[in-house]
């Protein structure tokens, strides 16, 4: 017989579900914070380091990788032990090395910056969390959008984008760090205190390394794997990497490029649950098929430098919307094809993928400045060709039933 699972809904409080769903989202928004704080600073430590393109590119990289990795654990955790705990623990371990990474850059240490942001990449494994959580507490038909309204979560990287950069301005570079340090204590707080798990949840009691294991061995998990790494990994990419590209392409301050990434996160934010809603109205397949045309005619246009500011930010708006767009759009995918009781596994496997879709451009980006005309053209025409393929695989690939 099956387990019952973190998936699985039974008697539905409309009032907690609402509750529930703020909260994971909140928690998310404010762990990809901490997650992507170091991104918005690239260009101070680079030039207080004298870092090379490609030393800066792993700097920005290496959270992404730990974050996306790490979300294979988180997953599969979340069936035995729950949303509640596991957002809980993994805001308050983050928060040290939010802290940390303060300590590194006032001692201008690359080599400690490098370790502490590894760890750092602990609060980036919290998007596994929650798509089981917030599962387990909506109905098949309305998953999609309730997912899409959850990982609107990952505006924290707007949040780090436009704040961060700020708050240095305005209240200097270590308290910065303090700050993001209490918030992610304070969200911790904030999770055990308010977040319940689901009325019909019951722990997963089977071992977690056979449980990964499972999923890895299901279609389901690699086919939307693969969509979830153009998709999630190009709006990682964009949100740690943009703004050294505006600096670099266009000259603009540290500040002035966070606030453009902050907009380019936003917008992204803003079209994943309108992915979400429309795959619940049209099917997730035409979405992700809208979502990856769009997003290989953006990348050509971006890789051409359009001028600043109205043409280049439009372009960069545009393609922000259509990666959004496909976020919620295979992740209301998932929903529909995970067996029940794996959710949660084959969320941190499908997480893990996006992430890593993240960590590659932005040091192929680095270490291909200047080597193409026109600069960071490789990266981008990387990004063009993984669209147009995942185009052709989502529209070739027949529609699978449910696994078990």
């Amino acid at each position: 017989m099956a387990e019952v699972s973190a998936t699985e809904t039974t008697t539905i409080a409309p009032r907690g579900q609402a509750r529930n769903l703020a909260m994971a989202t909140a928690a998310f928004a404010i762990s990809f914070w901490g997650w992507n704080e170091i991104g918005p600073l690239g260009a101070r430590y680079t030039d207080e380091l004298g870092l090379s393109s490609t030393q800066k590119s792993l700097l920005v990289a290496i959270p992404v990788l730990v974050g996306s990795l790490g979300r294979i654990v988180s997953g599969a955790l979340t069936d035995r032990y729950g949303g509640r705990l596991m957002f809980t623990v993994l805001l308050v371990i983050s928060a040290p090395f939010a802290f940390l990474v303060g300590i590194a850059g006032a001692e201008h240490s690359y080599l400690w910056l490098l370790i502490i942001g590894f760890f750092l990449g602990i609060a980036g494994t919290t998007f596994a969390v929650g798509v089981p959580f917030v599962n387990a507490w909506f109905p098949p038909e309305r998953r999609g959008s309730a997912l899409g309204i959850f990982g609107a979560g990952m505006g924290g990287t707007a949040l780090s984008a436009f704040f961060t950069p700020r708050f240095v301005g305005w209240f200097g570079y270590l308290p910065t760090h303090v700050i993001i340090a209490v918030a992610l204590l304070v969200g911790a707080a904030l999770c055990w205190l308010l977040m319940r798990n689901a009325p019909g949840w019951q722990p997963s009691r089977q071992p977690v390394v056979p449980k990964i294991a499972g999923a890895l061995r299901l279609g389901v998990t690699w086919r939307m794997s693969f969509l979830y790494a153009i998709a999630f990994g190009g709006f990682v990419a964009f949100s740690t990497y943009l703004p050294t590209y505006i600096h670099d392409i266009y000259d603009f301050s540290l500040t002035k490029a966070g606030t453009r990434t902050a907009v380019f996160a936003i917008v992204a934010v803003i079209a994943r649950p309108i992915g979400g809603a429309l795959a619940d109205r049209i099917g997730p397949r035409r979405v992700v098929a809208i979502s990856l045309t769009g997003t290989a005619v953006m990348a050509v246009i971006v890789a051409l430098q359009p001028p600043p500011d109205l043409a280049s930010g439009s372009t960069f708006v545009a393609l922000a919307f259509f990666l959004g767009l496909g976020t919620g759009g295979v992740f209301a995918w998932v929903a529909l094809q995970a067996p029940p009781d794996r959710v949660g596994s084959i969320t941190g496997v499908v997480g893990a993928m996006g992430g890593i879709g993240g960590f590659f451009p932005p040091l192929v980006m680095g270490a291909t400045y200047h080597l193409v005309f026109p600069d960071y053209g490789l990266g981008l025409a990387l990004l063009t060709l993984l669209a147009v393929g995942g185009l052709a695989f989502t529209l070739l690939t027949k529609s699978q039933p449910r696994a078990t």
